[in-house]
């Protein structure tokens, strides 16, 4: 009678006999210079975790984020815009999660009714309506299913996940470390070429398609990693561990040359610095309306001095910051100024509805003037869009699209102050100090650039606003009951 091997040992013969053909078969496709089989491993247990562990696959997407690959450049695949592999796994889990939810009928409703949910709510639909009267109704409906797998997956989803305060320092953890070897990847690249400016624009491709986007993100963890640096639960070994990432990211920023990330930084330490001394709303308000009333009344001889500045971008970093006011030659400046114009007057031709969600880069060419043409302007749309978080929705979505995207800011701070204001001392209250100061980078940055669009900037930026969120909902006993100046 023939002997039958346990079950356990046919398990673990299938086991290897499977992995040598794999390898035998993936060795044959590199030959043949084919490449995508070796993804097939992550394919599937992309797939088993969609089914057994979702948990796990949200952390394999956060790990992948800071390592992603753009497929826009790729022409054999049609210059499709997403990146591999977080975007087509964001969109699996979107359409598991609408099945989930239409199935059971069920999702926490105190995150459903939160105020910035209801903001998120009122953006998604006018994007909705304004990609229906689009002038380019498929540009647009793509946009908003990047934007709706975004904030499917890292605010709806992330919100559930933060219920353990301990998933959110492993959120941290898993996207502070293979942005930490981008960062290496990016270093050692740049000392290649002596660390001069020009090169500092694309030495981080193909993992970022720019400086200022690598830029716009270090700055927005590094708040993060000050925090880390002072958790008390951390013992010396970590600690100093996390002193040398510390180190690594400001010299990141530094060799970014991104004029904008270090500015982001400065109004990120002023956040923190008005929350933490607790100073009273009438007084910033007082000192913005004073600085308005200065501004006005020395805009002439500010506009001379600036057109005076001649000052381009320098390898020498005292120089490259005296660049930043350059509005006369720095051909970066410029060309903000020029798609900043162009959108305006797009905005002036369709002040309601706007040109439509993520058009703009196609359509903003005719809006150009010729003495705002600069040496590095184009008809193409293929060098971004309109280099602003704020000015790009006026124009695309018209008046409501900015409003609403400026709703979004002022309740982000505005719960983060009554959240800060009602957390006692410790872990969380910390937390939310720099969750606003991160935010605030990206906030700021936001004003000379935009990013939501691309998954290195959307997944921690709506994780973020998802963690203020969870902490209010889900971590309620921490709390002090609400004052009424609250």
């Amino acid at each position: 009678m023939e002997k039958v091997l346990p079950h356990s040992k046919m398990q673990t013969g299938w086991f290897y006999a499977l992995g040598v053909g794999y390898a035998l078969v993936n060795a044959v496709a590199v030959y043949l210079e084919f490449y995508w089989l070796m993804l097939l491993p992550v394919i599937l247990m992309a797939f088993y975790w969609a089914f057994f562990s979702l948990e796990n696959l949200m952390f394999f997407i956060v790990f992948f984020t800071p390592l992603s690959l753009g497929l826009e450049n790729l022409k054999e695949l049609g210059g499709i815009g997403i990146s591999v592999p977080t975007d087509p796994l964001m969109f699996a889990v979107m359409v598991l999660f609408f099945l989930k939810v239409l199935l059971e009928q069920r999702f926490d409703k105190r995150v459903l009714l939160h105020p910035l949910t209801i903001i998120i709510y009122l953006q998604l639909g006018w994007i909705f309506l304004t990609s229906i009267t689009s002038e380019l109704p498929l540009v647009s409906f793509k946009f908003l299913i990047s934007r709706l797998w975004f904030v499917v997956c890292f605010y709806f989803i992330a919100t559930q996940l933060f219920k353990k305060e301990i998933n959110i320092y492993r959120f941290l953890w898993l996207y502070i470390l293979p942005l930490t070897a981008v960062i290496f990847y990016t270093v050692i690249r740049h000392s290649f070429y002596r660390f001069e400016v020009k090169p500092s624009h694309w030495v981080m491709e193909p993992i970022f398609k720019d400086h200022t986007s690598y830029g716009a993100i270090l700055a927005l963890i590094f708040p993060f990693l000050i925090y880390l640096l002072g958790r008390k639960k951390y013992d010396f070994t970590i600690r100093f561990f996390i002193g040398f990432l510390i180190f690594v990211f400001i010299v990141g920023l530094i060799f970014s040359y991104t004029r904008a990330a270090w500015l982001s930084l400065i109004a990120a330490l002023g956040v923190a610095l008005i929350y933490r001394f607790k100073i009273k709303f009438w007084m910033l308000a007082s000192g913005f309306v004073f600085l308005l009333l200065l501004l006005a009344i020395s805009w002439n001889s500010i506009i001379m001095k600036l057109e005076k500045n001649r000052q381009d971008a320098s390898d020498d970093l005292s120089k490259h910051v005296e660049s930043m006011s350059n509005i006369s030659t720095d051909a970066s400046n410029l060309e903000r100024l020029n798609r900043w114009n162009s959108a305006f007057r797009m905005f002036k031709e369709r002040p309601i509805f706007g040109w439509g969600p993520g058009t703009y880069a196609f359509v903003y060419a005719p809006f150009q003037l010729s003495s705002d043409l600069t040496i590095i302007s184009t008809n193409a749309g293929d060098l971004g869009n309109a280099h602003s978080e704020y000015i790009g929705p006026l124009a695309e979505q018209g008046i409501l699209g900015l409003a609403l995207m400026l709703l979004l800011v002022v309740f982000i701070y505005y719960k983060g102050a009554q959240l800060y204001k009602r957390l006692p001392k410790g872990d969380l209250k910390n937390l939310t100090l720099v969750i606003l100061a991160s935010l605030t980078t990206y906030l700021t940055h936001g004003i000379l650039n935009n990013y939501l669009d691309i998954d290195k900037a959307a997944v921690p930026f709506w994780a973020f606003v998802a963690m203020l969120v969870a902490v209010e909902v889900y971590h309620e006993k921490n709390l002090k009951p609400a004052s009424k100046e609250s």
